[in-house]
């Protein structure tokens, strides 16, 4: 397997990568939790580079930005009022994504 930028031998890196090739070829939207530093952008471009060449492109979202307290709303959205300074309904990104995006946090 090649993945350009990922280096190292561990079975947890492998373990990963080996997800990586499960999961490439199916429509599915993936979301990848870990650390700062782990490599979560490596491994969602090592999705989407396995990805049939057709359909939308890589979709990042950076949720590490919002506030804890906001992350579910930025993933599923919310309606008017539901909290102080929701002043308008809000799609959520899951709904809204293509089915082939991926999400770093």
């Amino acid at each position: 397997m090649d993945f350009e930028g990922i280096v190292g031998q561990s079975s947890g890196l492998r373990h990963v990568l080996s997800l990586v090739e499960t999961v490439a070829p199916s429509d599915s939207t993936v979301l990848l939790l870990g650390e700062t530093g782990t490599g979560k952008e490596l491994i969602a471009r090592a999705v989407h580079d396995r990805r049939p060449a057709q359909g939308p492109h890589l979709g990042e979202t950076q949720l590490r930005r919002n506030p804890t307290g906001l992350l579910e709303s930025e993933l599923f959205g919310h309606e008017r009022g539901a909290f102080t300074g929701a002043i308008s309904q809000k799609i959520g990104r899951l709904e809204l994504a293509p089915s082939r995006h991926a999400f770093s946090g």
